[in-house]
């Protein structure tokens, strides 16, 4: 299980570590129901775990424009288990969308400090 707590803005916010080529860095990320990827990370994370560059992408904002962003692999320990998954370069983030999301259960209480609770379903 990995846990997590709603702030006081209302964001439900988990730790999770990313691994890259040359270290790992626990970072705390926000959870983003409306990103269907997997991972958005800070352009200064990315260069400091030295991921690989893999292309880019369009996508949509909320606000309806249309954004290219790089796109990189990147490492996770989620649920006890390393995960490949990509990640979007923004400082936007970060962020950890649906993708990675799928498969979990979610719970949040959503108060401030309420607790956040994310569980394997397999």
């Amino acid at each position: 299980m990995m846990t997590g707590k709603v702030t006081g803005n209302l964001d439900a916010v988990i730790e999770i570590e990313v691994v890259g080529s040359n270290q790992q860095e626990k970072i705390e990320a926000v959870i983003d129901t409306g990103f269907y990827g997997f991972l958005v990370l800070p352009s200064d994370l990315i260069n400091r775990l030295t991921l690989q560059r893999i292309g880019n992408q369009p996508a949509f904002l909320g606000d309806g424009n249309e954004v290219d962003f790089d796109i990189y692999l990147a490492k996770v320990l989620w649920n006890g288990k390393e995960r490949e998954v990509t990640a979007l370069e923004s400082d936007a983030g970060p962020l950890v969308g649906m993708s990675l999301l799928y498969g979990s259960r979610v719970v949040l209480n959503v108060i401030n400090d309420g607790d956040v609770s994310i569980n394997a379903l397999h």
